[in-house]
């Protein structure tokens, strides 16, 4: 009967996988070049579509994998040692509610005993500081939902020398209705998940949601596992959906007298906490038993007494307080229950501070356009502006609650192309392109930016004419020296070769009132052949110079001596 028993939940659970297609469910092997089938049967995909940085390593040793992850995709991982914030991208639907596991595996991949720390980060939230190890992995997990149409997962140098570096990136989608007691607006983030008197760790395909649950470890010799006997075990309207699997075994004490602690693996410090504990009766009660279980929390009591169904579940969840690793959380029987407490199954979270909601959402276009033109700037990826101190190296941005992009910063990147329209920056007071191989005629949205102060495009390929929009602009600074404008001579010049892509990796404390030079990454493009200066000299107007943050006299410029230009620049620099 037993056996029959047992087949019948498995055949319940197999249907109940084969019934439920997830929206999202992607599994990323870090580091490696090829797509897989592990031996769990789960498809993992190479990751050069979803990064474009980083660098492909291998484990030098994987004795530190457990068993229920992928020997094969954890033998190869990718790492970071340029850029100090560097990002997947995935997309997911919008209002998607997703669960993250990012996976860490140093196995002493470069051979020098030495596990890095570095952050961990989400759509410009901080997630977690990684403290690798030598002898176990790292996986954190997160909860949230989606507020744009991709997520970016990125990894963060915090310490020189102190590379970033990832095993496997995970991403499935949770139900709407689960977790539903948390604000939208926060995340949750992994501390414990236990499948208490379970044998083995639980995941996919038991659960379909693919969390990962081990058994419960310490209880001691007061405590003992039970099987339910239960033919059948109800779960549809269980809050947070609970698998199968880890409510077929339970873990109770060998008397009334003696309660449970949970294992919760919180921080030092007190922190918002989510815990949902899992109760279902193992044992068909005779009419003068009753369990009746009563959770503590530094021994007093929360919430009512739960009396765990036979054949069915139910969860109490512990919101909306704080706790540390001092806390300590208890199972124990009430004081009308006939027979010991028992749990099945439990996890806890910690509660995030409220999500951003990123760089405003105009400047990430006008961002987009630009990295869509030049190459060289893709590698910058995630939130432009957050987290503050991991701001993409050629942008400065302001503090506001979502962040506006103050100042574009890409003098001698080695930029080949024409401008596109990035007039959706339209908080810039910056825009530094000096000494690139910009070409194409000056758009004329640049003039009309409302905020815009300082224009500088000297030493690049530009043609045509000045638009009178920038030309008119009394508030607009403008040098526009070694251009190919009309009547400007234009010999070819060749621009500082870049070196390989390593940009400051050490986070700044702070935005700079200056513009920045930055060496762009390597990969450039050959620098275009000097164009024909045009000879429509409309929109040649008296253009106002700047010397000294002052405002000077309006001067005529005639752009068909290059020598007067040079000479009236010189001379307008001199303090």
């Amino acid at each position: 009967m037993r056996t029959h028993s047992m087949l019948f939940l498995v055949l319940v659970a197999l249907l109940s996988i084969f019934d439920h297609c997830l929206a999202a469910f992607v599994s990323i092997d870090c580091g490696s070049s090829v797509p897989i089938t592990d031996e769990f049967g789960v498809k993992w995909t190479a990751d050069d579509g979803y990064v474009q940085t980083g660098e492909l390593q291998t484990v030098e040793y994987s004795s530190t994998i457990p068993s229920y992850m992928s020997e094969t995709v954890m033998s190869s991982l990718r790492v970071f040692p340029n850029l100090k914030k560097n990002c997947y991208t995935i997309n997911v639907n919008k209002g998607e509610k997703v669960l993250v596991r990012a996976s860490f595996i140093y196995g002493n991949y470069d051979g020098k005993l030495a596990p890095p720390t570095f952050e961990l980060q989400f759509d410009g939230n901080f997630w977690s500081t990684v403290n690798t190890s030598e002898l176990s992995g790292v996986y954190p997990e997160a909860l949230y939902v989606m507020k744009e149409n991709t997520t970016s997962i990125c990894l963060a140098q915090t310490f020189p020398n102190q590379i970033p570096f990832i095993s496997a990136l995970e991403l499935r989608s949770l139900d709407s209705d689960m977790y539903s007691r948390v604000d939208p607006n926060l995340a949750l983030f992994f501390s414990n998940r236990v499948a208490s008197g379970a044998k083995q760790t639980t995941r996919y395909p038991d659960d379909i949601y693919d969390r990962i649950w081990t058994p419960e470890v310490g209880f001691g010799g007061l405590s003992e596992s039970m099987e339910s006997v239960a033919v059948s075990i109800d779960t549809t309207t269980t809050e947070d959906k609970p698998p199968l699997a880890v409510l077929l075994n339970a873990v109770g004490t060998t008397g009334r007298a003696w309660g449970l602690g949970l294992t919760t693996n919180l921080p030092n410090t007190n922190v918002p906490v989510y815990i949902a504990t899992y109760f279902s009766e193992v044992a068909q009660l005779n009419l003068t038993d009753k369990r009746s279980i009563r959770i503590l929390v530094d021994k007093i009591p929360y919430g009512t007494p739960v009396i765990p169904p036979f054949g069915s579940v139910s969860v109490v969840e512990i919101t909306n307080m704080t706790a540390s690793s001092s806390t300590n959380f208890d199972i124990a029987a009430a004081s009308d229950s006939t027979l010991p407490p028992i749990i099945n199954a439990y996890e806890v979270y910690t509660v995030s501070n409220a999500l951003t909601d990123g760089t405003n959402r105009h400047d990430v276009e006008g961002l987009e356009a630009l990295r869509k033109e030049f190459d060289l700037l893709k590698s910058w990826s995630g939130d432009p502006c957050l987290p503050s101190r991991y701001t993409w190296e050629w942008l400065d941005c302001n503090t506001d609650a979502s962040p506006r992009v103050t100042a574009l910063n890409l003098s001698s990147f080695g930029l080949s192309g024409s401008l596109p329209d990035f007039s959706s920056l339209d908080a810039l007071e910056t825009i530094d392109l000096h000494n690139n191989s910009i070409h194409g005629p000056i758009p004329n949205f640049l003039g009309s930016l409302p905020n815009l102060k300082l224009l500088i495009l000297e030493d690049n390929r530009f043609n045509g004419t000045i638009p009178s929009s920038i030309s008119k602009n009394k508030k607009l600074t403008l040098i526009i020296t070694n251009n190919c404008l009309s009547g400007m001579s234009c010999k070819p010049e060749t621009l500082p070769s870049p070196t390989k892509s390593p940009l400051p990796v050490t986070p700044s404390s702070g935005t700079s009132d200056t513009p920045k030079s930055l060496t762009p990454p390597s990969g450039t493009s050959d620098i275009p052949e000097p164009l024909t200066p045009p000879s429509d000299q409309q929109d040649q107007n008296q253009i106002p110079f700047f010397n000294g943050g002052k405002k000077s006299d309006t001067i005529p410029i005639v752009l068909g001596l290059t020598f007067q230009v040079s000479l009236l620049l010189l001379l307008l620099r001199q303090p």
